[in-house]
């Protein structure tokens, strides 16, 4: 299962049925869980660990030191979840130390070729990022949402849970949970309505959907400051879903893309 041409510090901890294909490096450090492949020429350095059954493919750097002037070598780490396939010269960096000293990746995830993942970066379960979408340092990305090829999110940016963001776009500020952003005339994200496909194909129900139709017409239809929309919405409108809208708002320190 191990190539001849890898070359494997003896102090990694790598799971019997690991599948190591030719001229992976990997270092003293790393934590390789049972069932994951990595295809050939994979660079696995400093403490990384990487859950079970992911497939790693040709070229990919996991766990290099982030691209932080400030970094000065400090313990950190890059902690890669289960099931994950990671493309061709993807780059996930471990963290920096100015925030809890971790790059996470979760469960389900699907990085395309090129994709970039920047230090202290959070990227939930079942994300996709499609070819050369890059994360800069201190992104939080939820869960189900789509990056398509060539977005690029600035650094401390949130994209919220079934968001949608398509190619080509500049995010330089948060993204709320269900709704879908693109570039118009310029480089940059603005919202375009709600993710319908994305949150149909997730089950999420009629009526479901209905209620967030009226959020997001509170927030970005009417003409009103977000902290009035935001108050119309938790007086008129229940359930969980918009609950989530609503605490993603409040909490977001760089704004909403409108």
């Amino acid at each position: 299962m191990i190539h001849r041409t890898a070359v494997i510090d003896k102090k990694a901890e790598i799971a019997d049925d690991v599948e190591i294909g030719p001229y992976c490096v990997i270092g003293g450090e790393a934590k390789i869980g049972s069932g994951t492949r990595l295809v050939s020429h994979v660079c696995i350095a400093g403490r990384t660990e990487i859950g079970e059954h992911c497939t790693v493919d040709p070229f990919t750097c996991l766990g290099g030191d982030p691209q932080d002037t400030g970094f000065k070598g400090e313990d950190t780490a890059c902690v890669i979840g289960d099931r994950n396939i990671i493309g061709e010269y993807v780059t996930i960096n471990k963290a920096s130390a100015k925030a809890d000293g971790v790059t996470r990746v979760g469960n389900g995830n699907f990085i395309m070729a090129y994709s970039h993942i920047g230090h202290d970066c959070v990227v939930g379960n079942e994300v996709q990022m499609a070819n050369a979408a890059t994360l800069a340092g201190h992104v939080y990305v939820a869960d189900f949402a789509i990056l398509s090829g060539l977005v690029a999110v600035h650094q401390f940016c949130r994209i919220g849970r079934f968001a949608f963001v398509s190619g080509l776009t500049g995010v330089p500020q948060d993204i709320p949970p269900f709704v879908m952003a693109a570039h118009t005339a310029g480089s940059r994200a603005t919202l375009h309505g709600l993710n319908i496909v994305g949150l149909k194909r997730h089950g999420f129900s009629a009526d479901d959907i209905a209620t967030l139709k009226k959020a997001y017409r509170f927030i970005f239809r009417l003409g009103l400051s977000l902290e009035a929309a935001v108050q119309k919405i938790e007086e008129e409108l229940e359930g969980a879903y918009v609950q989530e809208l609503v605490a993603f708002i409040r909490s977001s320190e760089r704004g909403i893309c409108r």
